[in-house]
């Protein structure tokens, strides 16, 4: 579900219905991704996932692969916090 959630955001941001990501691409691969809009996909992805991710790590991501498993990773932390008091 993250991945079709990912893609979805991935399409959005850079205006591709056809855009195609794996966990190897890397914002080299994908026409249009430069310091904008990799603001504006990490903006989209926090506001998708209802997380939030901290400056120092913006652009810590080598792969589209480790930008999913840290939003998998926070989603379900934020998840299991929701509800609680």
């Amino acid at each position: 579900m993250t991945n079709e959630r990912l893609l979805r955001v991935f399409r959005d941001v850079f205006g591709d219905d056809g855009l195609v990501v794996t966990d190897q691409t890397t914002a080299a691969d994908v026409p249009g991704w430069d310091s904008l809009a990799h603001i504006n996909l990490m903006y989209a992805i926090e506001n998708e996932f209802g997380i939030e991710i901290p400056d120092d790590r913006l652009g810590s991501f080598a792969t589209v692969g480790e930008l999913r498993a840290y939003v998998e990773e926070q989603a379900a932390t934020a998840g299991r916090g929701a509800g609680v008091g």
